[in-house]
């Protein structure tokens, strides 16, 4: 399954610090600290409230504040109140009123205004200097990154770290010592042994350095930790349970890393895609930076209990990530690129192979991120076919890709690739060497679903996600079990194939019979998407009325859904073992019940 649009990241509060700090009133006098940070409080789509907070951290009063910041063209300021705001093109300065521009130690005073278009602020600066808290003393330059820290001396609650001193050109004063983003020691030494652990944990430790002006320096590598000891880990089976985690769910689906814990999926999974990095001009990047890394998650949001604080080096999903593994050591990540709407880009990539691994590899292993992630996974819809865009690259531009993945990240990271399930003959599956692309992959995503849907408009219904062929069915080769043949024909081997699973249903409207094969009109509403709905609706809102070809549909009304149900997903687990299957995966984790019952009919199955 993939969705055609994504929801904007304005739709959630924004919380992107920009810190300041104020320059100093003469050379004799001491610098006072302040932060500016800005909030995204409302958004209406083609507009939004956004509020800026400024707060004296420092020890002396403070008498004045303006905050200035650059907004993207289209993007600007159309009322404001608390204070005067006035903008030269797209730079925008605001001055406190004369009844708030007195700080006190530890005061802090916010306004707010009405903002047109989507953008975010750039370029913080609060009082002449930048918003980090740093000293604004001319030629004062932040300290360099610590070198990334070593572990040694680890037990079952303890490790110890050591790293390579940070340069500054008047000094380092002290480093924050960070576990799992969040700081948990200042020291002066280059060494730290950070106790208290639980036992047969993973952690994740990074450093950065403080000058003496107190100017915080960028964020060191990360280094991972597990303590000895602890319990086994959950008895998932040697097959690949896999599940899809939509980077957008996090705004209008209010799915998050934390779901995966609260239903109980996460001990029932082996491995996570996260859904999706962007391609373009050839080159892996991530999408959406907010959710990606900087969205901030209070203590009652977040996997580990604790609340992201304005200046850790990572928060977002990756942070839930890198949490949920800490907490579920088994669960392995790939950083999947691509998908339906970004795969206009593999053909450009595929041009010089080399350089798009080598980009891959750089977001994947990002220092502030590089422990999240065991691996990459490629959706390009289609090699040599038409999907969104229609790509003409050549039947040898899959198998090259998948050649410099492999070359790139070596035999230590998963390379991984969501691929078609035409199984027709002369149709997509045939377009691509996948045969010959498999030795350098450690299992294909078979996409054994979306076969048939409403974007047939007037039917015939028919169920999407057909294991096998039968009576009727409006495509020859539009089922799993043809897919799954015609890639063993071509080469590869049954472990490397998974089957896919929809955790979702798709349906027609103005339907008049109950079997499939019917006319209908249209499209069958859908929370998100017409044609479309989540199984924890349709389960209690359009509930199965039979079974065809290995899965469930339903009739309700004038509506016909299709759609796979705990019943359905264990008859196609035992298919999925019978064939020798690597496992099986499904997109995606938010279309499940909150009790997660369709990732415990995948695991359950696979056992």
């Amino acid at each position: 399954m993939r969705f055609r649009h994504r929801v904007a990241a304005g739709i959630a509060t924004l919380v992107l610090p920009f810190a300041g700090l104020v320059g100093l009133a003469n050379p004799a006098q001491a610098a006072t600290s302040a932060t500016a940070t800005y909030a995204k409080t409302q958004d209406w789509g083609s507009g939004f409230e956004g509020k800026w907070t400024i707060k004296n951290t420092g020890t002396t009063s403070l008498s004045s504040w303006t905050v200035e910041w650059d907004f993207p063209a289209g993007t600007s300021v159309t009322s404001a109140w608390d204070a005067d705001v006035t903008s030269s093109g797209t730079h925008w300065t605001a001055k406190n009123k004369s009844w708030n521009g007195t700080l006190a130690p530890g005061a802090s005073v916010s306004f707010g205004f009405n903002g047109a278009g989507s953008g975010s602020p750039a370029n913080c600066k609060l009082n002449g200097g930048s918003c980090d808290g740093g000293s604004t003393d001319p030629g004062d330059n932040p300290p360099s990154a610590p070198g990334t820290p070593s572990a040694s001396d680890i037990t079952d609650t303890s490790v110890k770290l050591s790293w390579s001193a940070a340069t500054d050109d008047k000094g380092v004063k002290n480093y924050d010592v960070l576990r799992d983003g969040a700081k948990v020691a200042t020291v002066t030494a280059t060494s730290y042994t950070d106790s208290g652990l639980a036992s047969g944990t993973d952690y994740s430790y990074t450093v950065r350095a403080r000058d003496t002006a107190d100017q915080l320096g960028p964020v060191s590598g990360a280094r991972a930790v597990r303590t000895t000891g602890g319990t086994t880990e959950p008895p998932t089976g040697d097959k690949v349970k896999l599940g899809y985690f939509t980077e957008w769910g996090v705004y209008g689906r209010n799915y998050h890393v934390k779901n995966l814990v609260t239903s109980g999926t996460a001990s029932k999974i082996t491995h996570i895609n996260y859904a999706f990095g962007n391609v373009k001009n050839g080159q892996c990047t991530v999408d959406d930076t907010y959710a990606a890394y900087d969205k901030a998650y209070t203590a009652d949001q977040s996997v580990s209990g604790q609340a992201d604080t304005w200046d850790q080096p990572l928060r977002g999903n990756f942070n839930q990530l890198r949490q949920l593994k800490a907490k579920y050591p088994h669960i392995k990540v790939l950083y999947s690129f691509g998908g339906w709407t970004y795969s206009g880009g593999f053909g450009q990539a595929a041009q010089n192979a080399a350089a798009f691994a080598r980009s891959c590899k750089q977001v994947v292993e990002d220092p502030r991120w590089a422990d999240v992630f065991d691996g990459i996974d490629i959706d390009w819809e289609y090699p040599n076919a038409c999907g969104l865009t229609c790509d003409t690259s050549g039947p040898a531009a899959f198998r090259t890709l998948m050649q410099a993945l492999r070359a790139e990240f070596g035999p230590d990271y998963l390379v991984t690739a969501a691929i078609t399930a035409d199984g027709s003959n002369g149709g997509k599956i045939d377009a691509a060497d996948y045969g010959g692309a498999a030795q350098y992959l450690d299992w294909y995503n078979v996409m054994t679903y979306d076969y048939f849907g409403a974007f047939n408009a007037q039917g015939p219904t028919a169920p999407h996600s057909p294991l096998t062929s039968y009576p009727g069915i409006p495509q020859a080769g539009f089922n799993s079990a043809d897919a799954i043949a015609k890639l063993k024909a071509k080469g590869v081997p049954s472990k490397k194939l998974l089957l896919g699973i929809g955790f979702y249903g798709r349906g027609w409207t103005g339907v008049t019979q109950s079997a499939p094969g019917g006319t209908a009109t249209g499209a069958a509403p859908g929370t998100y998407e017409a044609g479309i709905e989540d199984y924890k609706v349709l389960k209690n809102s359009c509930p199965a009325t039979g079974t065809i070809a290995g899965t469930a549909y339903a009739y309700c009304g004038t509506n016909w859904w299709s759609y796979d149900t705990p019943a359905t997903i264990g008859s196609k687990m035992a298919w999925a073992k019978s064939q020798g299957l690597g496992g099986a995966f499904y997109w995606e984790f938010s279309g499940d019940t909150s009790n997660g019952e369709l990732a415990s009919a995948v695991d359950a199955g696979l056992r």
